[in-house]
């Protein structure tokens, strides 16, 4: 059987174990959310041998010649050595700047790094609480006008960095991770289609990062946001998109809660097969916001989404 060469152990495995089962089991700590190869908690990098990686398109190329793997999408074969990613060696250091509730269950989470970090509205970001603690949020923030990252932390069914959130003080310290993200993102070629943003629960942040871009690149067609929420009081940025659509003619704001979704969906009509849609939230919202849209007659092509797969720990 496989050694496996961790956290300075050797266990022996049988060949074809998913390795991040095999680490656990182990009793060496991993995080891990989603399994799926998404969320990037369970990042380790291989030092010697190799595994068999049932998803390397997930990494790009940078991070695999590094020798970085997702532990939930690889088998171990052969003998191999790999290092768990260290917050404290790997991360960017972050100091939260502010921490304000937008609604009963919504944290807005301020921090800055300490350097410049990189990105793009709608991309998400690993963060790393001292504890070790991890979950990928999406950036609500814009680089170009933000000077803080900004994180909408959905508090309502917990999960462990949800509930340590709730304790977070300004001065706090966070780490941040890997950087990733292309499906939801603004195209100064869509200027002129009409634009839709459609969000489930804390699948507004990107989404209004997006917006906040598309305005800023003064995009000239039909934006029509859409939030769907369990109840009103949910709807955390009624006011902030209130006052874009007040301001830009073109915005156009929709807020829909659960008890009203069929009939909301069973109005929904496309007035252009140009139409760009940008989907964000639980999967099984968007589920139905993309069968909706494919029956309304919108080819796939123009639908982009990003779902935010439940905690599997």
């Amino acid at each position: 059987m496989p050694e496996l060469w961790a956290a300075e152990r050797c266990i022996t495995v049988p060949a074809g174990n998913n390795l991040l089962d095999s680490l656990l089991a182990a009793g060496i700590a991993v995080p891990y959310s989603c399994r799926a190869g998404s969320c990037h908690a369970c990042l380790v990098r291989c030092v010697r041998g190799e595994l068999l990686d049932a998803k390397p398109e997930a990494l790009d190329d940078a991070r695999r010649e590094q020798g970085w793997r997702l532990a939930c999408q690889c088998r171990v074969v052969d003998d191999v050595q790999v290092e768990v990613f260290d917050p404290l060696r790997d991360g960017v250091p972050a100091t939260i700047i502010s921490c304000d509730w937008l609604s009963a269950d919504v944290l807005r989470l301020r921090l800055t790094p300490q350097r410049p970090l990189r990105y793009s509205a709608g991309q998400h970001l690993q963060l790393w609480t001292d504890d070790a603690i991890a979950r990928p949020y999406s950036l609500a923030s814009l680089p170009s006008e933000d000077t803080w990252l900004e994180f909408h932390i959905d508090c309502r069914h917990g999960g462990a960095f949800a509930t340590a959130a709730r304790a977070f003080q300004p001065s706090d310290s966070l780490r941040l991770g890997e950087l990733r993200g292309a499906a939801l993102h603004y195209d100064p070629d869509w200027q002129t289609r009409p634009l839709w943003l459609m969000a489930a629960g804390t699948g507004l942040a990107p989404l209004y990062a997006v917006l906040r871009e598309a305005l800023r690149q003064q995009h000239q067609g039909a934006i029509r946001v859409i939030h769907l929420a369990h109840d009103q009081s949910a709807h955390y940025l009624a006011e902030p998109l209130r006052a874009l659509a007040a301001s830009y003619p073109q915005v156009q704001v929709e807020l829909w809660v659960a008890a009203e979704l069929p009939a909301a969906l069973a109005e929904l009509r496309l007035v252009s097969r140009q139409t760009i849609a940008l989907l964000c939230g639980h999967p099984g919202s968007l589920e139905t916001f993309t069968r909706r849209l494919y029956l309304a007659g919108l080819p796939r092509s123009q639908v982009f989404a990003d779902a935010f797969l439940p905690h599997a720990g």
